[in-house]
């Protein structure tokens, strides 16, 4: 394993070439503004290299020992010196050519942050409105992937009915512990937070991994159990009435651009979910990725 030994030329099955012995990955860094439209952060190519002077993302070859969100944001460092303190990854998209892949990783950027060309391989960087990105003359594997993409930019926020989760986990003895349950799904969705999810539900976007933000709404006795109201990426919110409300006012403070889950099998919840847009799911999917 050493760096750049995954420059080099590969063939698909599909009989294309395509440059990264061990596959390539990209950074699409995204940014919504207040009236809810996402901006792109794209990257017009030098003229001398593969399809130059269309218009793509910071990115290139992976190394043997890299995987696609270092082997992105190494790229975005080299090409546009972006630093990973900068963004949040919120999925990663798998354009699978059979025996070579490009990954998008998709990342959220707190601004549209200041981007030029780091290196030769650019002439250009800028922000782009998700919206005009289909009239750029297009990298062809761009092109090709950009209609399944540009669905993929708005951050998914998974809300978490703890005490109904743990109730459908049904862990010997938990009622009689219920903040001692409730931190044990927590710890455990840190680890799941970290490592990123890999089956959507049903109606969510078809990405490879998912870093989704996730809260944790605990209430009555499984209060007071969590030492810190955020770790390891989960936030705690400890209702101090009812659950179900507290849940019901985080969809409803959500951003406008933000795609909402929420994990619960209480029916009427669902219902009030529903209504104010979001999504649901039951505990399940959830439990099976943990």
């Amino acid at each position: 394993m050493a760096a750049n030994d995954g420059d080099g030329w590969a063939q698909c099955d599909r009989g294309h070439r395509h440059w990264g012995v061990h596959g390539a990955a990209g950074l699409l860094a995204v940014h919504h503004t207040q009236d809810g439209m996402p901006y792109v952060l794209m990257q017009k190519r030098s003229w001398w290299s593969h399809h130059g002077g269309t218009w793509g993302l910071p990115g290139g070859a992976r190394d043997s020992h890299e995987d696609a969100i270092s082997g992105a944001l190494r790229e975005a460092h080299e090409e546009a010196a972006l630093t990973g303190d900068q963004l949040r990854i919120q999925g990663v998209y798998l354009d699978d050519h059979g025996g070579w892949s490009f990954q998008t990783v998709i990342a959220q950027a707190a601004g549209l942050l200041d981007a030029s060309p780091a290196n030769g391989e650019s002439t250009d960087m800028r922000w782009i409105a998700a919206d005009e990105v289909g009239a750029r003359k297009l990298h062809p594997g761009f092109a090709e992937t950009w209609p399944r993409i540009r669905p993929a930019l708005a951050p998914l926020v998974v809300i978490l009915d703890a005490a109904n989760i743990v109730g459908a986990r049904a862990e010997h003895g938990w009622w009689r512990d219920r903040a001692g349950a409730a931190a044990r799904l927590i710890g455990e969705l840190r680890g799941l937070a970290a490592r990123g999810l890999r089956r959507p539900p049903e109606g969510q976007d078809d990405l490879a991994q998912w870093f989704p933000r996730m809260t944790v709404v605990v209430e009555g006795a499984a209060r007071g159990g969590i030492p810190d109201h955020v770790t390891g990426g989960v936030s705690i919110v400890e209702a101090s009435d009812s659950g179900d409300d507290a849940i019901v006012a985080l969809v409803r403070d959500a951003k406008r651009w933000e795609k909402v889950l929420v994990v619960t099998a209480d029916r009427e919840l669902r219902r009030r979910v529903e209504a104010l847009g979001a999504s649901f799911t039951g505990p399940r999917w959830l439990l099976n990725q943990l």
